[in-house]
């Protein structure tokens, strides 16, 4: 049996209802960009893989990951890495400026793959993790050609679970024991 993603969600919140639910603040390490970024992609990496795709982790300029299954082709996965702390939750995430996009669509067409676009964002009691082609951000969400951002306002998150061209995950944090700081 296949289960929707809402009600994986679902089930999430009531395994982590069980928890204690107080979390520690974020105290971010002075490697905690650099942490993150490989978590991200890691993420990614992990969910591919266990829907049946083969993956590779690169270190390319442009893309981050390369990711083939018969049914999407070869897709080039440029990953963004975000932590929002209390009250920044809503904020954009840029994806790119334009001399970045460029360096992002000239990797893909060395490698021979379409461009994707990941995007990792965890606040401090959950995260969602996002994939979509860049075609298809390009024609529903790109703003302007000044800069391109995920936008992760609620208005926005809604259309990005309405959307089936935009691959969703979410994570729940909770603790039982752990090392807490101001």
């Amino acid at each position: 049996m296949v289960m929707r993603p809402r009600k994986i969600i679902a089930r999430a919140k009531e395994d982590v209802s069980e928890m204690d639910t107080i979390l520690p603040n974020i105290v971010k390490s002075s490697r905690h960009s650099k942490i993150l970024g490989n978590f991200g992609e890691s993420l990614i990496l992990n969910w591919l893989s266990r829907s049946g795709f083969e993956v590779a982790l690169l270190d390319h300029t442009g893309i981050d990951v390369l990711a083939y299954s018969p049914e999407t082709g070869r897709i080039g996965i440029s990953v963004k890495s975000r932590t929002r702390m209390k009250g920044t939750e809503s904020s954009s995430v840029t994806i790119f400026q334009p001399p970045k996009r460029k360096k992002m669509l000239d990797a893909c067409e060395s490698f021979g793959c379409e461009p994707w676009i990941g995007v990792y964002v965890e606040t401090l009691d959950h995260a969602d993790l996002y994939l979509t082609s860049l075609k298809n951000y390009d024609k529903k969400y790109r703003g302007g050609a000044i800069g391109n951002y995920w936008k992760m306002a609620r208005k926005y998150r809604d259309m990005y679970n309405e959307d089936e061209k935009v691959k969703h995950i979410t994570l729940r944090f909770g603790t039982t024991n752990w090392f807490a700081r101001a």
